[in-house]
């Protein structure tokens, strides 16, 4: 149930942009401010422009053309997975709300990293964008994803198994 209504929510939040005009949401344009600034402050040229052809924002790296940033590279959807799996094996209010919270955000700062790195990575290795883009990245963040429900399952949840003191 939390899925579908975070879900809903989230494509309620998508349809108040104009996609026909080429407008990128919010946390898309976010997480491209923030990775052009996060390579920025490592000393990488970096520049975002929105994209004239579609609702994206475009990512140049030492001025030349590196990624196209979509909605689907904001990471809400695989924050949105994340919070409905703890949701859905929950524990205390409290717990539940403070993992939720902190999950979200580490979530959210690796996938800006991911996108920053996979720019870099791309620009010296273009033959390798496929083997990138496609597998490393996806398999990194939704690894982390995957970690953090053991952690919670097995130590947070209502489904925890509790040790014994002897």
């Amino acid at each position: 149930m939390t899925y579908l209504l975070l879900t809903f929510s989230y494509q309620s939040y998508l349809g108040q942009f104009d996609v026909k005009k080429f407008e990128a949401d919010g946390m898309t344009q976010l997480v491209a401010n923030q990775t052009k600034d996060l390579m920025l402050l490592f000393n990488y040229d970096a520049t975002i422009v929105p994209n004239i052809k579609e609702a994206s924002m475009n990512l140049f790296y030492n001025q030349r053309f590196m990624a196209r940033i979509i909605e689907g590279c904001n990471g809400l959807s695989v924050i949105i997975l994340f919070i409905s799996f703890v949701i859905a094996f929950s524990g205390k209010v409290k717990p539940t709300i403070l993992y939720v919270i902190g999950g979200s955000f580490l979530i959210h700062v690796l996938n800006v990293f991911r996108i920053a790195l996979l720019c870099i990575l791309m620009y010296y290795f273009p033959e390798q964008e496929h083997n990138l883009h496609g597998v490393v990245f996806p398999l990194f963040l939704y690894g982390v994803v995957f970690i953090l429900w053991i952690i919670w399952v097995n130590k947070f949840s209502k489904y925890a198994t509790k040790t014994v003191k002897s």
